[in-house]
């Protein structure tokens, strides 16, 4: 498996909107693992796709310790005093780039949020010129989101050989932490991966999170992944990764232990996919009523943020099943693990 975004059947300009950075930083494009050091161990996520098992477990372990703590009352570990991580968020976030900032304060880290729409990327200077004069600020850690595909690649490949990236989000490619904090949310309800059927549900054709979701559901030897919604929102090539189709609710949320829900990536869509938010909330919305086609202990699971009344019902999103809450809790500790592992493994 490449890490090249999944093919879809969108016109190519906008599938290739972001080819220069795609191209020019696929991990077969550098040399070695992108991700790993010479010792085998992680230095950058860049992606999930690729990620030797064990790496994936070690991040799981370490969240599992962080929850431990956080539950018997201990607010900060001392792991990442003295070091500096920077908040690079070129697109619009608050959930993730909270929960980084959140986690990098309780490993006792410093931070820096900047504003990219006052930055000096914004004045005509390169990406890269913006990167390297931030490392001169001494940086050890960059949280990245972008909105072209490769761009984390593009900085982890020209970034000081102290500093570690960590992919919040690029383009339609990947949100590795967002895929790792599922999986720990999986692992909390249900422990045993390989006895599962998953369905996610909603726009995976411009969805990252859903990119994520199914290399490490896969990885982690789920036999069964399922993806349910309109022909408009499912990419092609989803076959070739072993994910059934379905585009009925009813058949595919028969049986399943997890659903999870996807929003409509608006921002990343050109041209008419669905005809209004209210006719597709009929159709693809999770009700009470087509929740229970699925296992009676399932699991409700989305992302965030939830467009209640068009991919998900309040009923539903407040309802016993829903662990959505749970997963912003886990995904502090889960982005702890990820910056306290990567701050510890230099070349």
């Amino acid at each position: 498996m490449n890490t090249a975004p999944l093919k879809s059947n969108e016109p190519a300009n906008e599938q290739h909107r972001d080819t220069p950075i795609s191209i020019a930083c696929r991990p077969g494009f550098l040399r070695g693992h992108p991700q790993l050091n010479r010792h085998g161990e992680l230095k950058h996520l860049l992606t999930i796709e690729g990620l030797p098992l064990a790496v994936v477990m070690h991040i799981l372990d370490t969240a599992t310790q962080f929850v431990s703590v956080t539950n018997r009352g201990t607010k900060k570990v001392p792991l990442l005093r003295g070091k500096s991580v920077f908040n690079l968020f070129f697109e619009n976030s608050t959930r993730t780039r909270t929960t980084f900032e959140i986690a990098a304060k309780r490993l006792s880290a410093d931070v820096l949020n900047l504003n990219i729409n006052a930055s000096s990327t914004s004045k005509g200077e390169s990406l890269l010129d913006t990167i390297n004069n931030l490392s001169a600020m001494h940086a050890d850690i960059f949280i990245v989101r972008h909105g072209q595909s490769g761009a984390p690649y593009l900085i982890g490949r020209h970034c000081a050989p102290h500093v570690h990236v960590i992919n919040a989000g690029d383009g339609r490619h990947a949100h590795p932490t967002q895929g790792l904090l599922d999986m720990y949310t999986v692992r909390h309800y249900k422990r045993d991966f390989t006895q599962l059927r998953v369905a996610i549900v909603g726009d995976i054709r411009h969805s990252r999170v859903a990119r994520s979701d199914i290399h490490a559901l896969t990885m982690l030897g789920v036999p069964e992944i399922r993806a349910i919604g309109p022909r408009t929102l499912l990419p092609s090539g989803l076959e070739h990764l072993g994910v059934r189709i379905f585009h009925d609710m009813r058949q595919g949320l028969h049986n399943v232990d997890v659903i999870i829900m996807l929003r409509l990536q608006n921002e990343r869509m050109s041209g008419a996919f669905m005809p209004s938010a209210q006719e597709y909330f009929k159709t693809w919305g999770l009700t009470s009523e087509r929740l229970a086609y699925a296992k009676s202990d399932a699991i409700v699971m989305h992302p965030g943020p939830m467009n209640r009344g068009v991919e998900i019902a309040s009923s539903v999103a407040d309802g016993p099943q829903a662990v959505i809450l749970n997963q912003v809790t886990f995904g502090i500790a889960v982005r702890m693990a990820v910056m306290s592992i990567v701050a510890g493994n230099n070349d």
